[in-house]
């Protein structure tokens, strides 16, 4: 029975140590992996979310401003419109004949 004993002890020792090497695996590939993620993502050349976030806020702004803008445009053609109606229905002042001057 002594020697059924040191067997699993011998085994579970066995066993602890091959746990903590697999975990320090496990580590150590985590590691180099996300290095590589990190690399790859670098030569893509791609923006972090925050960075994106800025910039989507910041079309949005533009977008509202442009929008803000086509609408004044609108109402200023409107009133350039009238004004240009309301001169083209007054009747033509008659020109003063006796100012002929020549030139």
């Amino acid at each position: 029975m002594q020697a059924e004993n040191r067997f699993f002890d011998d085994l579970s020792r066995m066993m602890s140590g091959a746990l903590s090497a697999a975990g320090g695996v496990r580590e150590e590939a985590e590691a180099r992996l996300r290095q590589h993620f990190e690399a790859m993502f670098t030569r893509m050349d791609l923006v972090r979310r925050e960075e994106f976030n800025v910039v989507r806020d910041m079309a949005a702004l533009a977008r509202q401003e442009n929008e803000r803008l086509a609408e004044r445009v609108v109402e200023l053609e409107a009133k350039l419109a009238a004004k240009s109606r309301r001169h083209a229905a007054k009747p033509a002042e008659a020109v003063d004949e006796s100012d002929t001057s020549h030139d």
